[in-house]
Parts: C-alpha cells; structure tokens; sequence
C-alpha cells in the first residue's frame, strides 16, 4: 500500500511541490534580504524564516507536534543542540522551535540561490569544516551574536544520519557553551528521515515532532570534563528518539 502511495504522490512532488519549494525561497529569500536592509535580521528571521519553513512542511504535507516547549526561557540564550537526520530537520526547528537563533551551518549552503545570501543577511553563520583557522573565527564570530535571547543552532554530528543512529558529537558547541557560561538546550527531531532520508530524493508525507528537553547547566563543568557534558546532552537527545513521538 505504501509503494502505491509513493507512486501516486511523485506526480504531486514534481508538478507541485518542488517548484513551490524553489519559488518559495526564491520569493520569501528575496523578501528577507530587503527586510534585513529595511528593517532588521531578526524580523527577517522570525517572519520570513519560519514562514518559509511552515509554508514547505505544510505543502508536503508534514505536520509538525511540539512537545516540551516550557522548557525554553524565551529571555534565555542557549547553545542549540539537535540531532541530523534529513533536509526537513531544518524546517522543523526553523518552524517551530520558537526562538531567535543563528545557525552554525556548512559553508556549502552559501552558494544556494536565494537562500545562501538570505542566510547570510540574516545573521546565520557558515563554518568551514576543512579550515580549521576559518571554523575557530566563524565560531568566534556567533559568540557576538548571543545577547539577549538569541541563541545559536548546531547539529555537533557535523553531517545527516544515513542509519538514522545518532553519531558522536563533534566538540564545538560545548567549547562555545562552556566558554561563555550558557546553558546547552538539547532537542530531538524525530521522523524527518521517513519524510525525506539523507541523500535521496524519496520525499513523502508524514508527521515529525520536535521534543524540547531541559536545559543543561554547563557551570558544573570545564574543558577537562567536556567529554561528561557532551555524554550528558547526547543522552538526552537519545532520550528523545528512544521515546519515539507518542
């Protein structure tokens, strides 16, 4: 029943779906450039970003659950940690993880049409991971950033999941957590890869959720014991995929 179901949805997908997806960004990228000229990167962010996230998922259809969404200070600046399992995990966290944040993302995403330069206007920070020197001043870079209940995003597994399993935890958000003093937010996004699996094109309808867990406190911990807060916050991802969406 499910392969029928695939079959019948690729007409949608290709007539449908993926020309809105392109002009979509192209049209919201173009609007969030002049609203960072204008007016400012976060309004551009808050509007145009979560619009063009919400619009993408609702088109697919992928409905989205929020759940833990009381754990987050909104006054609060964190250091965002999420899984990485598909494209989608983007528009799940810029859609509706609802706070102001900057994303740590691969230099690659730049040349993208529209969106590269958007993303730059808006603040969102490109790190490249080939250049040790380059990646140290981009981080340092996003430190500046985080005042005043904006945060920062990273996926510290550095790339999508093919298995789904969660990988190890590169070490860069837990420098920048410990080095400023700020909680790490953990969050875990589930189901996006049965909605669109890393590196194909197999995209198909379905419901994520986004579970938001508590805080960790990063005081109790230095760079010789960064290797415990790394296990502590990937536990708590794990948690969250272990739990499943119900």
């Amino acid at each position: 029943m499910r392969k029928l179901l695939w079959l019948l949805y690729q007409p949608y997908k290709w007539l449908v779906y993926i020309p809105c997806l392109l002009l979509s960004t192209a049209t919201l990228g173009s609007i969030a450039i002049l609203s960072c000229i204008l007016i400012n990167p976060k309004f551009a962010s808050n509007t145009c970003g979560v619009w063009w996230a919400r619009l993408n998922s609702y088109l697919t259809p992928m409905l989205v659950r929020v759940k833990g969404r009381e754990n987050i200070n909104k006054d609060q600046s964190y250091v965002v940690v999420s899984n990485h399992q598909s494209y989608f995990d983007i528009f799940v966290l810029y859609g509706w993880l609802g706070i102001d944040f900057k994303w740590v993302m691969k230099k690659e995403l730049r040349k993208v049409p529209f969106l590269g330069i958007a993303c730059e206007k808006i603040g969102h920070i490109y790190i490249d991971r080939s250049n040790t020197q380059a990646a140290i001043a981009s981080l340092q870079e996003a430190k500046k950033k985080l005042t005043r209940g904006t945060s920062v995003l990273f996926f510290p597994e550095g790339a999508r999941s093919i298995t789904g399993e969660l990988q190890p935890f590169k070490r860069g958000a837990f420098a920048m957590a410990l080095e400023l003093g700020i909680p790490i937010l953990p969050v875990s996004v589930l189901n996006t890869a049965n909605i669109l699996p890393a590196r194909t094109m197999n995209l198909f309808p379905g419901r994520a959720t986004l579970m938001i867990h508590e805080p960790c406190d990063v005081t109790p911990y230095s760079a010789e014991t960064m290797d415990m807060l790394m296990s502590e916050v990937k536990k708590a991802v794990q948690a969250g995929l272990d739990a499943g969406p119900d």
